[in-house]
């Protein structure tokens, strides 16, 4: 998986950059605020989180770490994929996005586009015990790419499990074993995913 991209910024648009890396120009799809620190002609570094589907492999682009952290934990609820929660983050920095989901403030939640009352209340639900609302507070121990949890959720993709499954069974096994560590945490999601169907 692509972790991040670093080179020079040849083209900006309304939804993506494009950046320049050892000559191969990579599309990376980013949220407005992202976007705005970027300039054409200047060398930048993104950290990215890659989405593979049957039919495409797609960059998502961050300059915050946290922001990266919580794009894929918003992915770890049913019904939120990729693009609803670029969306979310969109609308909201990480700071207030933390806050809203720690607060239970499903109302903040619903004024990202797609997302409605039932939806905002199953995030809060989901994901207000796997955040802390404190100001840069790290997201959910696991969920960064470059923690343990992310290694094992890049495993089991390897495996052939789903991003989004592999995700949600690291989430749910960090949630009772905070301090496993990599092998414990394998078998553990493992058990809980069951066989690749």
């Amino acid at each position: 998986m692509i972790a991040s991209v670093s080179g020079e910024v040849v083209d900006i648009a309304l939804d993506h950059a494009v950046v320049e890396c050892a000559g191969v120009g990579y599309r990376v799809l980013a949220t407005p605020p992202t976007l705005g620190k970027l300039v054409r002609g200047k060398h930048t570094r993104l950290l990215t989180s890659m989405i593979v589907r049957e039919d495409s492999m797609t960059l998502y682009g961050f300059t915050d770490p946290a922001a990266r952290d919580l794009f894929g934990l918003l992915q770890t609820v049913t019904g939120v994929g990729p693009r609803l929660a670029m969306a979310t983050l969109a609308v909201l920095e990480p700071e207030s996005l933390r806050r809203a989901l720690a607060d239970s403030d499903a109302k903040a939640l619903t004024a990202v586009p797609g997302i409605g009352k039932r939806v905002a209340e199953r995030l809060v639900v989901e994901l207000r015990d796997k955040v802390d609302a404190a100001p840069g507070a790290p997201g959910v121990p696991g969920v960064s790419a470059s923690g343990v949890g992310g290694q094992v959720a890049e495993a089991l993709v390897g495996l052939g499990f789903t991003e989004n499954a592999a995700q949600q069974a690291v989430a749910a096994v960090l949630a009772d074993q905070p301090d496993a560590d990599s092998s414990t945490l394998l078998r553990s999601a493992l058990a809980g995913l069951g066989p690749r169907r």
